[in-house]
């Protein structure tokens, strides 16, 4: 069962002109991140804009996604809808279509209380036979799945393989790792006002489901790797502080705003977003520019 380690890259659908998906540009990113070392893709997540897509958008994605990436990287695909009964359909939907995995949140603005959230969980994991993961994401959701909850996945469902978690507690990332051991691999999101990535590799994390590899593939491959010399974790903590700037202005606004000004800047496809998303414009565009020019991202990276 194939387990996600190091950098999991969280890309955004591209868009054309028109508002349409552009689908040469979902190739050109793919290409673009099996190219640099990124591990595994996550689509259609938050960065993807997932909850402004329609469900033929999405089922049309996973069609051509996983024929386009298959044999070249692993693509898991979020999967979450409102109802146990919707995503079941659709995850088993994803698997027939060859989708190398899932990933599931807590339905977001629901609120449901701990024990139905592990039913739903439990329900939608053993629904299918490719690997799982789950994206622990409060802030965007409004449910935090709790350890036990996690650690029942990880008794119950040997296809659940991956817990990303995206929340500012270090103690949660213990207590999690306690629970499931080595049975799951721990991953978690780059954002810097939790700062969680380097204390997660330091308790035997597996690495990192981030954004900031849509614009440094290369640079967050090797801050992402799972810990196993001194030399790997003084490689990480190093590089981790050169591009902490970036990770901040990748986050001024909610994903995609910056991410996609950014690949717009390197001239890889991204397109405009999806409204009510706005344009990032003015100032916050110009200051973008000036640090990744700063840090040698365009030379490297822009697309000439």
């Amino acid at each position: 069962m194939y387990k996600p380690i190091g950098s999991w890259v969280a890309i955004p659908t591209p868009f054309n002109e028109s508002g349409t998906i552009d689908w040469k540009g979902f190739e050109i990113l793919i290409d673009h991140q099996a190219a640099h070392g990124t591990s595994t893709l996550l689509v259609m997540g938050s960065a993807g804009e997932v909850t402004l897509l329609s469900e033929d958008e999405r089922k049309e994605i996973v069609r051509r996604v996983s024929k386009y990436a298959k044999g070249k990287i692993p693509v898991f695909f979020g999967a979450t809808f409102p109802t146990t009964e919707e995503t079941i359909k659709f995850s088993q939907y994803a698997e027939s279509e060859g989708a190398d995995g899932l990933v599931y949140t807590a339905p977001p603005y629901l609120l449901p209380p701990q024990t139905a959230l592990a039913e739903h969980l439990l329900a939608c994991t053993k629904s299918v036979s490719i690997p799982v993961a789950i994206y622990n994401n409060p802030s965007r959701v409004g449910v935090f799945i709790k350890p036990d909850t996690i650690g029942r996945l990880a008794d119950e469902c040997p296809n659940f393989v991956a817990d990303k978690e995206a929340m500012g507690s270090v103690q949660h990332l213990v207590e999690v790792k306690r629970r499931v051991g080595d049975r799951v691999h721990i991953l978690c999101c780059d954002f810097p006002q939790y700062s969680i990535l380097l204390p997660t590799l330091a308790i035997g994390g597996h690495g990192a489901a981030n954004i900031g590899g849509n614009i440094i593939p290369e640079e967050m491959a090797i801050i992402a790797r799972p810990w196993d010399s001194i030399d790997k974790v003084e490689e990480s903590r190093r590089l981790y502080f050169k591009y902490y700037p970036l990770l901040e202005a990748l986050y001024w606004f909610s994903n995609p705003i910056v991410i996609k000004a950014a690949l717009n800047i390197l001239g890889l496809p991204a397109g405009k977003l999806r409204r009510p998303y706005p344009e990032l414009r003015g100032e916050k565009l110009d200051e973008l520019k000036r640090l990744m020019d700063e840090m040698g991202i365009i030379e490297k990276y822009g697309q000439r």
